[in-house]
């Protein structure tokens, strides 16, 4: 596909990213951001004139009030020829909210929220969980494609919201493990390169501790998904479950402790700077 089609509202961490790939591809027409972005090469629009100029719009977003917000502006200007696709993280129930009322003003909706942070991005290896109806899904499937190596359709809009609260769940808790697990082994006077070597070869290696070897080992706080957002998704996780899950009410309270500690723009494997350690 060589086709302007696409409008990024939201040119954050990842919002910026995609912008870039869509338009290498020549599938960019516009894009919109609620904050100055002067060190981009693009020209940025208002939500009504990325309406004018694209088919699909993809909004990636921090929460369900910056989505209700954006929204409020689109809707006036969406109609049949519009696919709204919504990447922001965001709770079941909103999802089932605009996806009501991008419905009601003849659009298309395709809930969209993904997985993988700031190098999956930059490499096209996002994924994404996809909740609509299969029309929807299939027709947008030429415009994700340039930005993920994988969609799943999972259900509705919910559900896909939903999973994605989940993975992260798995991610958050994953994460305090290794940092836990690398304290105690450095309060031992284990090597790191003996710790990542004996974990290479233990079950628990993963991905993630792929991802975040380097950065443990450097103290390395860039961020590839911060702190901060990761708190704000387990908030949603919290108000998404019906009953009290241990792990996820544990890993919450960690989170808003180290973003209270100043730590909220660092990348969430900063989560083993609440750990006090051996002076």
């Amino acid at each position: 596909m060589n086709e302007q089609n696409v409008a990024v509202l939201g040119l954050g961490l990842i919002g910026s990213i995609w912008a870039k790939h869509y338009a290498d591809e020549g599938q960019l027409a516009a894009c919109w951001s609620r904050s100055p972005k002067p060190d981009l090469p693009f020209q940025i629009e208002t939500p009504a004139t990325c309406a004018e100029k694209a088919q699909y719009i993809q909004l990636c977003l921090y929460d369900a009030d910056s989505v209700r917000e954006v929204l409020g502006k689109l809707l006036p200007h969406l109609g049949e020829q519009h696919t709204v696709i919504q990447s922001s993280t965001i709770d079941g129930v909103s999802a089932e909210e605009f996806s009501a009322l991008v419905r009601e003003s003849g659009a298309s909706y395709l809930e969209a929220p993904f997985t993988g942070s700031k190098p999956a991005a930059e490499e096209r290896k996002t994924v994404f969980f996809l909740g609509g109806e299969d029309k929807i899904v299939q027709d947008a499937e030429p415009i994700l494609q340039t930005i993920s190596t994988k969609r799943f359709h999972i259900g509705t809009p919910r559900q896909a919201a939903s999973i994605k609260l989940a993975m992260n769940l798995q991610i958050s808790g994953i994460s305090q493990a290794l940092c836990e697990s690398i304290t105690m082994s450095r309060d031992a006077g284990i090597a790191d390169d003996i710790f990542f070597d004996v974990m290479k070869q233990n079950v628990a290696w993963s991905g993630l501790s792929a991802l975040k070897e380097p950065k443990l080992r450097d103290a390395d706080f860039s961020p590839q998904f911060s702190i901060k957002n990761m708190h704000k998704d387990m908030r949603l996780a919290k108000q998404t479950v019906e009953n009290e899950m241990p792990l996820l009410t544990t890993i919450a309270k960690c989170l808003e402790t180290a973003e209270q500690a100043g730590y909220g723009e660092d990348d969430f494997i900063a989560l083993i700077r609440n750990l006090p350690t051996k002076s």
